[in-house]
């Protein structure tokens, strides 16, 4: 490449939201790092709108692998590249406790699926719940939600889905999974000065097992979880936010895909909501509605591993 063409691309500019797709960052968390720690300096236009340069994503990149290994924002925005090459290089052997470390033997998920599905058919609730509490002491709490809780239920609805499951089964497989996960939230014992998240689910969505998932993983994660249950209004949800001085919202849509009324439910959220307050919307039924999360500049959750990323980049801010 000649030296023209390399000044052109060192002097590419980037908008906010490309930033965030390349880092992996939300564009919540960039604006905090700038505007709080001076962890980066973007351009801005003449309508005021940020552009990042590819030195700008670099940094930004390095400080979120440190922030990966465990290190506060406030401590280290202002080091050096070469500083935080340095940090990471000693830290990086202790990665975060994410899905990704899975166990040799891949058929040990499938057989506790199948023990789950099969007490689920026999109605044996007790069984179920003996079956969830060998895996949990077997895996890790990320690889038991992850692979074996998650799967299970998508499982069950399936099955409900083609008439091989009654919905009476579902709703045993739901009422032991939830309960079992609830019991698993308090026994996390968190600090009094942690951050609170509030998690629910918005109007006219009745499935709360993901929300429930999502409070396990939060209190696992070191939060204050204030869990409000299913199908609550968007007024109530931004209303419970400010009283409790909230530092996130998290909701699970699941079902239906396809509510009319979501859109307006999440519009009416986020105009209730501070500005800065991060929003994240998983559960399967998600991605169906991916324009309008994307619309109110909230985060989608596809999964375990980037909830947990994405809380922990939170609290860091």
């Amino acid at each position: 490449m000649n030296n023209d063409a390399t000044v052109k691309t060192n002097n590419l500019k980037y908008p906010i939201k490309a930033v965030a797709q390349q880092t992996g960052l939300s564009t919540h968390v960039i604006r905090i790092w700038e505007k709080r720690y001076h962890a980066v300096t973007p351009n801005r236009t003449d309508t005021n709108r940020r552009l990042y340069s590819n030195e700008d994503i670099d940094r930004l990149q390095l400080l979120k692998r440190a922030i990966d290994n465990g290190h506060n924002i406030g401590q280290i925005a202002n080091l050096s590249e070469e500083e935080l090459c340095d940090l990471i290089a000693q830290n990086e052997h202790t990665p975060l406790p994410t899905p990704d470390a899975k166990p040799k033997d891949q058929d040990a998920y499938a057989n506790y699926i199948q023990e789950a599905i099969q007490a689920t058919k026999d109605f044996n609730a007790q069984a179920l719940h003996h079956t969830l509490g060998r895996a949990a002491v077997s895996f890790s709490q990320p690889i038991l939600i992850e692979y074996i809780i998650t799967p299970f239920m998508h499982q069950v609805g399936d099955l409900w889905h083609t008439g091989d499951l009654r919905v009476s089964h579902e709703h045993l497989a739901s009422s032991v999974t939830r309960a079992f996960l609830e019991n698993l939230s308090t026994s996390y014992t968190v600090s009094a000065s942690a951050p609170n998240i509030i998690i629910t689910t918005p109007s006219g969505q009745l499935h709360e097992l993901g929300a429930t998932i999502a409070a396990t993983i939060a209190a696992a994660n070191g939060w204050q979880v204030t869990y409000l249950g299913p199908s609550l209004p968007a007024e109530e949800i931004a209303a419970a936010a400010i009283q409790k001085q909230a530092k996130a919202i998290a909701l699970s849509v699941v079902y239906p895909a396809d509510d009319p009324n979501m859109k307006t439910e999440l519009i009416k959220l986020r105009k209730h909501l501070p500005a800065e307050l991060p929003l994240l919307i998983g559960g399967c039924a998600a991605p169906n509605y991916r324009s309008i999360i994307k619309q109110i500049g909230a985060i989608e959750i596809p999964n375990v591993t980037v909830l947990q990323q994405q809380l922990n980049q939170i609290r860091t801010v």
